[in-house]
């Protein structure tokens, strides 16, 4: 299986074995959206962000099973796929309880900080990254190696946090040093938006980021 840091609109999907789940990574849409698909060894599939073309994101599932889909923010480029996705698969749905209030699907299960998932074996830890929307999630997963990866929707990107106000940028930043940079050593960044990265390439960026604001 292969792996490569970026899909376009269109390329076949990477594919991650995490031993404990599959990370299968695709790009769709107009603003070049990833979805990620996180599958157990039994089948059981987790969709994050059906931000559009529902038929590529059943596609990618290799049998058109999806049990779940975690929308990271209220943005709608990140949900546009979501209402049919849950008609055809009868999907349950995940949101943070601060934006699922401006998702038009309805969320079955609210989430919070510290709450967990499980998918298969594997726990998901759900982190809250408050300022690009007021609940941002990310999602943690731990590999078979013991390794960190983590799927951030538009709250980190390689080179920085993602858009904010001059008003919400400090939260931003601090909710991803504390409960991103502080607590992981190094770990996969899986952004909404473009190429991965790793929390060692961006750690020393980190007081630049402060200083421009941005």
């Amino acid at each position: 299986m292969t792996y490569s840091g970026h899909t376009q609109v269109g390329s076949a999907p990477a594919v991650r074995d995490l031993g404990t789940l599959h990370l299968t990574k695709l790009a769709v849409g107009p603003l070049d959206n990833n979805v990620y698909l996180l599958r157990a060894p039994d089948g059981e599939t987790l969709v994050v962000d059906a931000a559009a073309d529902a038929a590529a994101i059943l596609a990618a599932t290799g049998n058109g099973r999806i049990d779940a889909v975690l929308t990271t923010h209220s943005h709608p480029d990140h949900w546009g796929a979501l209402a049919s996705i849950v008609a055809t698969t009868d999907a349950r749905t995940y949101a943070s309880v601060a934006d699922a209030p401006a998702i038009s699907v309805p969320t079955t299960t609210l989430l919070e900080h510290g709450d967990q998932l499980t998918l298969g074996a594997a726990t998901l830890d759900v982190i809250c990254l408050r300022g690009h929307t007021p609940g941002g999630l990310a999602l943690h997963v731990q590999d078979a190696d013991g390794g960190h990866h983590l799927l951030t929707g538009d709250s980190l990107f390689p080179g920085g946090v993602g858009r904010t106000t001059p008003a919400t940028f400090p939260t931003l930043l601090a909710d991803v040093r504390s409960r991103i940079f502080d607590r992981f050593p190094d770990a996969w960044v899986y952004p909404g938006h473009g190429w991965d990265t790793t929390l060692a390439a961006e750690r020393p960026h980190l007081a630049d980021w402060e200083q421009r604001g941005w």
